[in-house]
């Protein structure tokens, strides 16, 4: 336990320390992001390289804290994320073609499944299924970790939310690995959580920093390596009551929102012929800021929804997993359309005052 703390806390003071140095280096490099009406809330030119800092402290901790009895996997996280973390530089900088990014996503992915063998095995009893064959695990891997990383680059959005729901995820991993003893895979998750809590003192709103896509490309290929080890973790070796627990239900938890949120762009965008890259503002979190809500409020919000996911997941323990999975994915979809349906009821009602308002005049 001591190392995980020590992760944690190495990782959160590197970020607390040595942001606003980073800050300045952007400001003079002109390294920002500039407002835009459209898509774009901010007021003020933002510096977008903070997933420098983010990736730094998380491996610099890591590294130095890692346990060297166990260190297999560590090589194949290092490159990965290396590859992942410079194509998101990049784009932060002079912009990357979708189709590029996507092409890293796919040979990250393929380090992870094939040379670590980091893949998910088994669907543990969902839909009834449990072993499946080797070719299917390859996919359903692949699937897994492209859909994650792109899932935490859709939902930075607005001040603090990736960043916050990152901590969120990563302390929650963090803390199952503990509990299962695997201090190598805790280490990891506990340093990605000391970096965010570091970041979020300077990206909550109003952001003084954006993580940027060297941030958010980085931070989902790490969520993807931790929650497919979580899933495949040795039952054995469990304690109780997380013997019980679907494991597939608890990673969905963790990653809710952004999964969630990801699929919804990506089929509402096929629905009306668009490309699953095209940028829009039909996220959920700009559904709650046309509501009303404030970059603070909304992402609040978001936070409290993934941390109620997370209790309702565990309280799913004796269910049956396809009812678990679906229980815990069903309430967090009625939770996302709460939005649209305020919305669509703000609507009307602004469409009906102005016809009482001629009414009146008449």
């Amino acid at each position: 336990m001591g190392l995980t703390i020590l992760s944690f806390f190495t990782a959160f003071l590197v970020v607390l320390f040595f942001t606003p140095s980073l800050i300045k280096v952007a400001e003079l490099k002109n390294l920002t992001d500039a407002p835009d009406a459209k898509r774009k809330l901010h007021q003020r030119q933002v510096p977008t390289i903070g997933g420098i800092i983010i990736y730094a402290a998380t491996l610099f901790s890591y590294a130095l804290w890692l346990p060297t009895d166990d260190a297999s996997d560590f090589k194949y996280i290092v490159t990965t994320t290396l590859l992942m973390f410079f194509v998101g530089v990049k784009d932060d900088i002079i912009g990357t073609a979708p189709i590029k990014k996507l092409i890293a996503h796919i040979l990250c992915a393929l380090v992870i499944v094939l040379m670590a063998n980091i893949r998910i095995k088994s669907f543990h009893g969902i839909f009834g299924l449990y072993e499946i064959p080797y070719w299917a695990s390859i996919f359903l891997s692949l699937f897994t970790i492209i859909v994650i990383i792109n899932a935490f680059n859709l939902v930075d959005g607005v001040d603090g939310l990736a960043t916050g729901l990152g901590f969120i995820a990563a302390l929650a991993f963090g803390l199952w690995f503990l509990l299962v003893k695997d201090l190598v895979m805790s280490c990891l998750a506990f340093s990605l959580a000391g970096a965010l809590m570091g970041f979020l003192y300077y990206n909550f709103s109003p952001a003084k920093i954006f993580m940027g896509d060297s941030g958010s490309l980085t931070i989902g290929l790490i969520m993807s390596v931790l929650a497919i080890k979580l899933i495949e973790f040795d039952r054995v070796s469990m304690i109780y009551p997380l013997t019980i627990i679907t494991k597939p239900v608890l990673a969905v938890s963790f990653l809710i929102y952004p999964l969630v949120d990801t699929m919804r762009i990506f089929i509402y965008r096929a629905l009306n012929g668009l490309s699953p890259f095209h940028a829009d503002r039909n996220h959920i979190h700009h559904r709650l800021q046309d509501v009303g809500f404030s970059h603070r409020q909304t992402s609040t919000v978001l936070y409290a929804a993934t941390v109620l996911i997370i209790f309702v997941a565990y309280l799913t323990q004796y269910l049956d997993p396809t009812f678990a999975l679906l229980t815990v994915v069903g309430i967090a979809i009625i939770l996302c359309l709460i939005p649209f349906y305020v919305l669509k009821k703000k609507s009307k009602t602004e469409a009906i005052n102005p016809q009482l308002d001629n009414t009146i005049e008449t």
